[in-house]
């Protein structure tokens, strides 16, 4: 990974100074924080340190409202706020929302870099093309796409990745709801035959597959004959067509709902229908507290302290970061006990144990097959090579290992047990 020493202080500079207030584009209004102001001591000598003020702007495919994807990256931009303002470091928020994949995420570079940003960030997969755009005439400003993949290896120094290994956040997933899948067996509710997972899925890019290929392998670790429908909706935030995806997956009898989506209309929709629902981005049972029983995150406040406190300090940051439990990146939201089946959590602390050892790898290729066959080195090769730079090392030690050579989730593989009922995005 290339790293490069910021230009964001200008030689000469002795410290950095005091912006003169807070400034944040709100979906609906709102004032900014303000800047810190520092004051002399009491004891009448005079205090010389001054706050670092560094001007971040945060361009995002949708707003909190969703409750789900972009609410979860204000959420991680409230905590790193918090956390950098008790080292002295002020963060001067710009965010743009509701942002398409189009030249308006362009225009929104463009925008925040006239404002005077010393760093941009933009939250969403599609927004990498447009920011690669405008990143080479402002080389002084650092550039952030997070899920995204192109930025780690181009020739700009001032572009980044970033991602976290969410894999193992939707493996437990799957965990919670295989034991429930298996309970209901068990009690005479469900036959074997009947444990079926819909997984309402946005893309059928490998951020998506191996998502929910992740939870898939681990439902089955403890329901053996759990089989799952993916249905894709070709957009990362379409709450009707969530819905309706959730609802033609129940009418297909699918008993457990799980998303890679942005909103919470599949959680609402399952509790409609009866099904039970794990989560992504936030904890849904507040929405739908008969269904759903566990959700999985980013904690993006880690990445956003680490890379922002790195611009006002004028040091180097990484230029494609990948963090999981090891380091708070990737974290559960709450049980639901109510509806989740007993020991539930008893299992998810020992499996997050074996996940922290490295006794367990999620795409163990003893647990899985494409077309009956085990998954090899050379067939890796040959179907994920537009993912990964290191495609032909992606398998070894017995695993597929996922995001080890870049950030960006590369595993974009169709195993068996997994019914994909489209394909078109």
């Amino acid at each position: 990974m290339k790293k490069r020493l910021l230009a964001l202080f200008l030689a000469g500079a002795m410290t950095l100074a005091l912006a003169a207030c807070g400034s944040e584009t709100a979906p609906s209004g709102g004032a900014a924080t303000p800047a810190p102001q520092t004051q002399a001591p009491s004891g009448g000598g005079e205090d010389n340190s001054v706050a670092k003020t560094v001007k971040v702007g945060l361009i995002c495919i949708g707003d909190e409202n969703d409750q789900g994807y972009t609410y979860n990256f204000i959420r991680g931009k409230e905590a790193a706020t918090e956390a950098l303002a008790a080292k002295g470091i002020h963060v001067d928020w710009v965010v743009k929302y509701n942002i398409g994949e189009d030249s308006s995420c362009e225009d929104a570079n463009l925008e925040l870099a006239e404002e005077g940003c010393d760093l941009i960030i933009n939250n969403s997969f599609g927004f990498e093309e447009f920011m690669l755009k405008v990143a080479p005439e402002y080389p002084e400003i650092e550039f952030i796409s997070c899920t995204n993949q192109a930025s780690w290896g181009d020739s700009l120094e001032n572009t980044h990745n970033a991602f976290a290994n969410i894999y193992e956040g939707r493996y437990l997933a799957g965990v919670a709801a295989g034991m429930k899948l298996q309970e209901m067996i068990d009690s005479g509710e469900i036959t074997p035959e009947q444990a079926v997972i819909g997984y309402v899925g946005a893309f059928s890019f490998a951020e998506v597959i191996s998502g929910f290929t992740a939870y898939f392998l681990g439902a089955r670790s403890v329901c053996p004959s759990v089989t799952m429908k993916v249905q894709f909706v070709g957009s990362w935030s379409d709450a009707t067509e969530e819905g309706n995806a959730a609802s033609a997956l129940c009418d297909a009898g699918c008993v457990m709902i799980s998303q890679h989506s942005d909103n919470t209309s599949p959680a609402t929709t399952a509790q409609s229908k009866g099904a039970f629902h794990t989560g992504y981005n936030n904890d849904m049972t507040g929405v739908a507290p008969e269904a759903s029983i566990i959700g999985t995150r980013i904690d993006w406040s880690v990445y956003f302290e680490y890379a922002i406190e790195a611009v006002a300090n004028g040091e180097s940051f990484d230029q494609d970061w990948c963090h999981g439990m090891d380091m708070g990146a990737v974290v559960m939201t709450p049980l639901n006990e109510a509806i989740a089946a007993p020991g539930t959590a008893e299992k998810l602390a020992e499996v997050e144990g074996q996940l922290g050892s490295g006794a367990l790898e999620v795409f163990d290729t003893s647990t899985f097959t494409i077309g009956g066959a085990a998954l090899t080195q050379a067939f890796a090769l040959d179907t994920d090579g537009d993912f990964t730079p290191d495609s032909e090392e992606a398998v070894f030690d017995g695993a597929f290992h996922e995001s080890h050579f870049q950030s960006a989730p590369y595993f974009a593989l169709q195993i068996d047990g997994i019914e994909w009922l489209n394909s078109a995005f």
